[in-house]
């Protein structure tokens, strides 16, 4: 990240430069239309004949050297800004390394079926962002077939997206109302924030739209037992928070203590909510295979450019032979932990969120409670390698 912000400084210089630049230039072409249009003031009002024509031509003379001088500072200065840019370049030279062949396996995409899964990610990925016409195009140069029902999920989910970043909540409510059943399972609250956000959007209109406002909070009554209590004991509920509100409609909402109902912010999580239950219900992630790949990827570039040069410094060419496997742990952020099940394989038992998956130094997996069962007098002795080790340097990989 180093690199990025060493970039990020000379790219913020040259940002800087422009702006400055454009106000200067703004200043100084005022100044000099202000002054050319005062002389073609007092040439209209006092006629070439009635003018002093030695101090008239002293005028001009001034006026064409202030122009001249003028584009001739602006010139300097774009040239100034120019070598700005180029240094840029260069930092993105210093800091990045354009050749990453050497940590890529060569082979990876070798085989028609390797590139067809990729062109399928690349599709998903397309539809997932709206990008229909893009991701037809693409199939169609790439052969590949896409099912019409794992299309039309997306073709819905991004038409209500669309919707609510247009601030209509229709769409995504009538789909919340036909998969009520399956987001109370995954115990959404998905439909009541929306009724709540369709409620504030009435409150909003004014006195007008009270007697609306107090029938569209019939909606709400199946959401009762879930949202009768408020988040912190004692404090009032959510559904509580919105009747009280009705009391100070005819002076505005925005001037009364409900005034954060009205934050702007609230549409961006509804699209956020829909996002995860829609992709939840179709047995998606809420992020494409493909933005999370490139995302690690971008993180772990870096390292492994490093551990490169290092090998080739050191002369240890045997260190990494085969590059479909990394030759050290890449930590990605526990936002790029993905799990399945893990049974441990010593106790033949389901880990937990109390008895996680503990990782050796050796590499090997079980769970804590056989961690701790295998250890004696501090220290521990895989039972695969078998290497002995210290059970402290044993590392949680999940939950």
């Amino acid at each position: 990240m180093e690199q990025c912000a060493c970039v990020e400084r000379e790219l913020e210089k040259v940002l800087h430069r422009f702006v400055m630049y454009g106000h200067q230039s703004e200043e100084r072409l005022d100044e000099l239309l202000r002054s050319v249009c005062e002389i073609r003031g007092q040439l209209v009002a006092f006629g070439v004949q009635d003018a002093d024509l030695s101090v008239l031509s002293q005028t001009m003379a001034q006026c064409c050297k202030n122009i001249k001088e003028t584009v001739q500072m602006l010139a300097s200065r774009h040239k100034d800004i120019h070598g700005s840019v180029s240094k840029v370049g260069k930092a993105i030279d210093r800091n990045f390394d354009a050749e990453i062949s050497a940590v890529v396996a060569e082979t990876v995409w070798d085989t028609p079926e390797r590139q067809k899964y990729l062109s399928e990610t690349i599709v998903e990925h397309l539809y997932r962002q709206g990008m229909l016409s893009v991701a037809e195009d693409l199939c169609q140069e790439s052969g590949v077939v896409i099912d019409m029902s794992m299309k039309q999920p997306f073709l819905e989910l991004n038409r209500i997206l669309e919707a609510l970043r247009m601030q209509d909540l229709r769409p995504a409510l009538e789909w919340a109302v036909t998969n009520r059943q399956r987001l109370l399972d995954l115990n959404s609250s998905l439909e009541f924030k929306l009724h709540r956000l369709y409620f504030i959007s009435l409150l909003s209109g004014g006195i007008g739209n009270q007697m609306e406002a107090l029938q569209y909070a019939r909606h709400f009554q199946p959401f009762a037992s879930q949202h009768q209590r408020g988040r912190v004991p004692s404090s009032p509920s959510d559904i509580q928070i919105l009747m009280g509100s009705l009391v100070y409609l005819r002076h505005g909402i925005d001037n009364s203590p409900y005034r954060s109902l009205l934050e702007t912010n609230q549409w961006a999580e509804i699209c956020n909510i829909f996002t995860r239950d829609a992709c939840s219900l179709l047995g998606l992630s809420v992020e494409s295979p493909l933005s999370v790949s490139f995302a690690s990827g971008c993180m772990a570039l870096p390292v492994l450019m490093n551990i490169k040069q290092v090998i080739e410094q050191r002369q240890c060419s045997g260190v990494w032979t085969h590059k479909d496997e990394l030759p050290i742990e890449i930590d990605l952020g526990k936002k790029c932990w993905y799990h399945s099940v893990f049974a441990c394989p010593i106790l033949r038992q389901q880990t937990s969120e109390s008895n996680p998956p503990m990782k050796l130094i050796c590499g090997h997996v079980i769970s804590r409670d056989a961690l701790n069962k295998l250890t004696n007098a501090g220290k521990l002795k895989c039972p695969y390698c078998p290497m002995e080790q210290n059970p402290s340097h044993a590392k949680q990989i999940y939950f």
